[in-house]
């Protein structure tokens, strides 16, 4: 099925190549444990949405953008992994164009979303460790809804003139994806066009939508510490560093995740490494965010013991993360 131009007027479909040299005899058992970690994904994220809703003690600007980090780790896994079990389970590898090009925007923009939100998250910090007296000044509904939509917006508009001047590109009436999903980068090596462009304007937009976020956190990061290392009590520096730990933690899965995809697709590698380290990027996040919130922080952790067990100790107070 090699990809020729033939001219013809009619939209391709895209051909998901999966992981080339995996072997059959191998695809129940890689369904099984994409299956697992995207129940995880879906069970961990709804648990901290329904405790973030339901339990008046985490109605802070804090966890109300925890649970736009839940939503988008939701939605960005919905978009690619159900089409990944369907692959190696049914053997179903074909993708309208709309299909494709709606999953690569999706995606992308989500994932974009995920660093903003990441980047807020830091700034709340900032504003309760740093300028404690003005956080209810600055942190209020009103600014939290505006932080959580311009993040959300601004993410869902930077894809598209990459998604648009990708679908311009000439492909084959049946085009090779080698991926699991439709990655930029992949649709783009599909095509039979002249791909140097798009394949720069793809990496320019994801080391905007990386490091510039990855700095704004580093920045916030650096004047909280500078304002901890203030605090004269050994107490009040650690409670001022618990505040931030599981943020911090998720900053570092989502970025070591982004290094995993990059080095992998950077390096000398066989294609099916730069495959696996997307798909890496894709799913690590969303699978370890529920764990980390759950196992480090105590609001969270004792709001979801307190619904898995209303009738026993409840939740301890209300403790800072």
């Amino acid at each position: 099925m090699e990809a020729t131009c033939n001219g013809s007027k009619d939209s391709p479909v895209f051909y998901l190549m999966g992981i080339p040299s995996l072997p059959k005899s191998f695809f129940l058992f890689v369904f099984l444990i994409f299956l697992l970690i995207y129940l995880l994904i879906l069970v961990g994220n709804v648990l901290i949405l329904v405790a973030v809703v339901v339990e008046p003690s985490l109605h802070k600007p804090m966890y109300f953008f925890l649970i736009n980090l839940s939503a988008l780790d939701i939605l960005s896994t919905t978009t690619t992994v159900p089409k990944m079990l369907s692959l190696l389970l049914l053997g179903d590898r074909f993708l309208s164009f709309p299909a494709c090009f709606l999953q690569m925007y999706l995606f992308h923009g989500l994932n974009c979303a995920e660093a903003f939100i990441l980047v807020v998250m830091a700034y709340d910090r900032y504003v309760a460790i740093c300028r404690p007296l003005h956080y209810p000044v600055h942190m209020t509904p009103q600014n939290n809804a505006a932080l959580a939509a311009s993040a959300w917006l601004t993410a869902l508009l930077l894809p598209i003139p990459a998604v648009l001047q990708t679908s311009q590109m000439a492909f084959g009436p049946v085009a090779q994806v080698y991926h699991c999903f439709c990655d930029h980068l992949a649709v783009v090596q599909a095509s039979c066009s002249d791909t140097t462009r798009q394949t720069l304007m793809g990496f320019c937009i994801a080391m905007v939508v990386s490091f510039l976020p990855l700095l704004l956190v580093l920045l916030s990061y650096t004047h909280i510490l500078a304002s901890v290392l203030r605090i004269r009590s050994r107490e009040g520096r650690s409670k001022a560093f618990s505040t931030c730990s599981s943020h911090l933690l998720v900053v570092g899965t989502y970025y070591s995740s982004i290094a995993v995809a990059y080095v992998a697709y950077r390096a000398d590698l066989p294609l099916d490494f730069h495959i696996m380290g997307n798909v890496v990027f894709a799913i690590l996040t969303p699978v370890l965010n529920p764990l980390i919130y759950t196992l480090r922080n105590k609001d969270v952790k004792a709001a979801i013991t307190k619904m898995a067990c209303p009738q026993g100790l409840g939740h301890s107070g209300a403790l800072d993360a």
